[in-house]
């Protein structure tokens, strides 16, 4: 496999809740030593790009924001491109600075844009957007993801919120993260590389793996986060690769 650019998924594949993941570290280093170009791509949206590299380094890690792509900016250019004057911004208070540049989403938002609130997803949250939207408002999500790894066990992710939505209001959403062909795209005009010459590995079956292999790219699992073998055996997608963590990224690239 000719790996020119990689595009990492964040939790579950360099850490777990604060734990970094053996070998993640050497993973990062080999990839700057070795000049190939690479990207974390993630679909957390409970915290802004700034803060998921403040986490990040706190680990030990030595990254920069320049080093990660989230679903804000797709959301934001997508606003930008239709011309959405009012949007809804439904996201927790430690990723509202991803969106300072919205004003408000006013009583008849254009879009209404949705990331994970966590515990902030009550009724009263959920009916309040249901009826931005029941206005005529496109639903941007940042992700739909189902479920995602925490230390003490897996944990509902934004992905079933934004379904409840989807069908009480009869229409689909707009996801701007991954799986997205458009946010894999993106990724790979920041390294300047072609899908061909570049994979994703991750630790989320359908938005790493098949998102990835949609766009064109090679798709690679990692057997540590939310990895579950019975939800690869019961798959329809096949990983280009299946490997037991980052750690074996090196000896991957060697071969």
């Amino acid at each position: 496999m000719q790996i020119n650019a990689l595009l990492i998924d964040i939790d579950g594949v360099l850490h777990v809740g604060p734990d970094p993941i053996e070998g993640a570290f050497e993973a990062i280093e080999t990839l700057r030593e070795r000049e190939i170009g690479f990207r974390l791509v993630t679909n957390t949206t409970s915290i802004s790009r700034r803060l998921v590299i403040e986490r990040l380094n706190g680990m030990g890690f030595e990254l920069g924001v320049d080093d990660i792509l989230t679903p804000a900016a797709p959301a934001l250019r997508r606003c930008q491109d239709r011309g959405y004057e009012h949007v809804a911004v439904h996201v927790t208070a430690a990723m509202a600075e991803d969106f300072d540049t919205l004003g408000d989403g006013g009583e008849e938002p254009d879009a209404v844009i949705l990331g994970d609130l966590g515990d902030e997803f009550t009724y009263e949250r959920m009916n309040t957007i249901f009826r931005q939207l029941e206005t005529g408002a496109e639903l941007i999500a940042l992700q739909r993801n189902r479920f995602w790894q925490a230390k003490d066990g897996l944990v509902l992710d934004a992905g079933a919120f934004v379904v409840a939505l989807e069908y009480a209001t009869d229409r689909d959403s707009v996801v701007t993260g991954k799986p997205s062909s458009e946010f894999f795209a993106a990724a790979l005009k920041q390294l300047g590389a072609d899908a061909s010459d570049a994979a994703m590995i991750g630790d989320d079956l359908e938005a790493d793996v098949g998102g990835a292999l949609d766009a064109g790219l090679s798709g690679i699992l990692v057997r540590t986060g939310k990895f579950r073998e019975e939800k690869l055996a019961e798959s329809d997608i096949e990983p280009t690769l299946v490997i037991d963590s980052i750690a074996e990224l090196a000896g991957l690239l060697d071969e």
